[in-house]
């Protein structure tokens, strides 16, 4: 497919039949909705969710599609596009069609927005190339949520009509208000994966979106003066998710709340927290390209090459008994780094090794690359990201630093104990709910993965540093650390089984 939006007619009859099959299948359905997927596009862990949960659905039996804008990569990314439906020109939004395709490494279905007027253009899903946002943002994803909505209403154009609208962050909160609107039709379901991404829009954009004047009010699409895409699905889905539990408990109060801590509350009941899941093929330490060896739980000694292949690629001292701690993340205040920086000069003091990889707050960028250039030998941060870099980082590093002043889920935490990398993190969100402290009790449990602190400071995180070092120097408990964070089951499977039950409970 061009990105003008040409649909190309599938050849063969198989991808017919898998159409025609779907179709008549008895099995639940769903629509999930997203503004971005991998391996198509992707900006952040909304990507790595929308594209792996969909296809593990499918693997429960759950007819799960995709609704996804027509991005340039998208449209040159999926497999075998068709035209499905012509919608024309529609008020509000000018000319618009739908197409149905699949995702490129899976037979999961998807159907994309097709209307390049809004969504073929320079720079990201959200930011032109200056960085500055699309000035018509609240159109662009105001559609995507009109026809989420649509394709669950009673009055789809379309031979399959989902039991449930599985709606995520702000770029489709629009659709759970829409579907009401329309009628009702599925049930629907509005996850958060951040709450500090609100979609929030001057009072005008109302009426530019042909939203009902009626609804512009506390109990429904108002906030504080504005529109809010997020608030909107918030208030009027059937069911609410978000990516932890501990995330589902902190949002209801301040400061995490953000401002909707009332009416999260308020919804408590209806209120769900079930964790993401990561690749477990894709993070394997076992089986990973980008690896100069691999190595697993019945194997751990590569991990050691790793660890020195790392420091040559960076200039770092070749040191083997050296600690060496990795950091991968995006370089802002929820992240804590400027924590890490607090701690980084004491932590080289205990002949330790920092290495950094990210992109963000222009201060911290050059906080890094001066700490680095303080410490030659000892301290590496590359700013920018790299996928290969990253893999290496969480194999090469003997321990991973995530000290996020909030997390709602994380997967670093994640990869990092599947690669036998012990994490450092901060009591919050999903961090707390995916790491076992390191207590004596744990400890001697067989069940610690990884080091939990409680208050953010960098005070609080240099004792779980020193804690760390301190067990570290005991080879045979660090290993028994290692291998328990490498047998903790992190697979999409297991939350896939998690979001078909809610599905179920929203249905019966």
């Amino acid at each position: 497919m061009n990105s003008g939006g040409e649909a190309i007619e599938p050849e063969g009859s198989d991808y017919n039949t898998r159409w025609t099959t779907l179709r008549t299948s008895p099995a639940m359905k769903v629509l999930f909705a997203t503004s971005e997927a991998r391996p198509l596009i992707k900006t952040g862990g909304l990507a790595d969710v929308s594209g792996a949960l969909p296809t593990a659905l499918r693997g429960v039996k759950i007819d799960c599609r995709l609704l996804l804008p027509g991005y340039p990569a998208v449209l040159e990314g999926a497999r075998q596009p068709r035209l499905c439906h012509d919608f024309g020109p529609l008020p509000q939004f000018g000319p618009v069609r739908l197409l149905e395709a699949a995702l490129p490494d899976s037979d999961t279905p998807l159907y994309i927005v097709d209307a390049p007027h809004f969504y073929v253009r320079e720079g990201g899903p959200y930011q032109a190339a200056d960085g500055r946002d699309h000035a018509d943002n609240a159109l662009r994803f105001g559609l995507l949520s009109w026809l989420a909505a649509r394709l669950a209403s009673r009055a789809t154009p379309l031979d399959w009509r989902p039991d449930v609208l599985h709606c995520n962050d702000w770029q489709t909160g629009l659709a759970p208000a829409w579907l009401r609107f329309m009628g009702g039709g599925a049930k629907s379901l509005m996850t958060i994966h951040n709450l500090a991404y609100q979609g929030i829009f001057p009072p005008e954009t109302v009426g530019q979106l042909g939203l009902p004047a009626e609804a512009f009010q506390i109990n429904g699409l108002e906030y504080y003066g504005n529109l809010s895409f997020l608030k909107a699905g918030l208030y009027y889905a059937d069911r609410l998710s978000t990516v932890s539990p501990s995330y589902a408990e902190e949002i209801q109060h301040e400061p995490l709340g953000m401002g909707l801590q009332g009416l999260l509350a308020g919804r408590r009941a209806v209120l769900t927290g079930i964790v993401n899941g990561i690749d477990t093929a894709f993070w394997n330490p076992a089986d990973d390209p980008h690896l100069p060896c691999r190595y697993s739980m019945r194997d751990l000694a590569p991990k050691q090459q790793c660890k020195q292949f790392l420091q040559e690629d960076l200039n770092l001292a070749l040191e083997p008994h050296t600690p060496l701690f990795g950091v991968i993340s995006r370089l802002t205040y929820q992240k804590g780094l400027d924590l890490v920086l607090a701690c980084a000069d004491w932590l080289v003091g205990q002949g330790a090794q920092l290495v950094f990889l990210g992109t963000g707050e222009a201060t911290l960028e050059e906080a890094l690359q001066g700490l680095a250039t303080r410490h030659p030998g000892k301290v590496a941060s590359v700013i920018g990201y790299d996928e290969g870099l990253a893999h290496r980082i969480e194999a090469g590093a003997d321990i991973f630093l995530m000290p996020s002043r909030f997390e709602p889920c994380g997967l670093n935490q994640m990869y990092s104990q599947r690669y036998g990398t012990p994490p450092i993190v901060h009591a919050t969100g999903g961090l707390k709910d995916t790491v076992v402290d390191a207590t004596p009790e744990a400890l001697a449990q067989g069940v610690a993965t990884g080091f939990v602190f409680a208050e953010s400071s960098a005070t609080a995180l240099q004792a779980a540093i020193a804690r760390a070092l301190s067990l570290q120097r005991d080879a045979a408990a660090w290993q028994r650390l290692q291998l328990a964070g490498m047998a903790r089951d992190f697979s999409w499977e297991k939350s896939a089984a998690q979001y078909a039950e809610l599905y179920r409970s929203m249905t019966q």
